[in-house]
């Protein structure tokens, strides 16, 4: 549970600060529609990892800084003071949790697979799909980190 978890919403949280570093604070207000801006998705994104880590680690999910920033520079070092030890017995154990107004109980394996880790990447891909409609130059690399392609080509 942890490998599924920790390592890849930190590497995912690296990747939106540095999509929010090429954005800009007036970028960050771009919106597909009547959704979130990119800077609240990103944000979102960010309190969903320690959302779903802190309880399969059995800790408390602390209050985060509102500002984007320091939100993902704690969510990072608080992820980053996990360890594979912490998630022992996280597949079975029971987590109470709220998604909306619905109150849920599912064990941790499917609170991380099918609750945590699309909503997680929900919040994410809307932040950045809002940049790119604003027309910030972003491509999978910036998504992901691994992908690259040469400057001229077209998605």
């Amino acid at each position: 549970m942890y490998q599924a978890s920790v390592p890849v919403f930190r590497h995912y949280l690296a990747r939106v600060a540095a999509m929010a570093e090429k954005a800009g604070p007036e970028a960050l207000d771009a919106r597909i529609a009547d959704a979130f801006p990119a800077g609240q998705q990103f944000a979102t994104a960010a309190g969903f990892a320690l959302r779903i880590a802190c309880p399969l680690a059995g800790r408390e999910v602390p209050d985060l800084p509102q500002a984007l920033g320091p939100r993902l520079a704690v969510a990072r070092a608080m992820l980053g003071a996990m360890t594979p030890a912490d998630f022992d017995g996280a597949e079975t154990r029971i987590i109470r949790h709220q998604a909306g107004f619905a109150v849920l109980e599912q064990t941790g394996a499917e609170f991380l697979h099918l609750y945590g880790l699309p909503n997680f990447f929900f919040h994410l891909t809307m932040g950045y799909a809002a940049l790119r409609a604003a027309g910030l130059p972003l491509g999978k690399a910036d998504f992901d980190g691994f992908h690259s392609y040469p400057a001229d080509f077209r998605f």
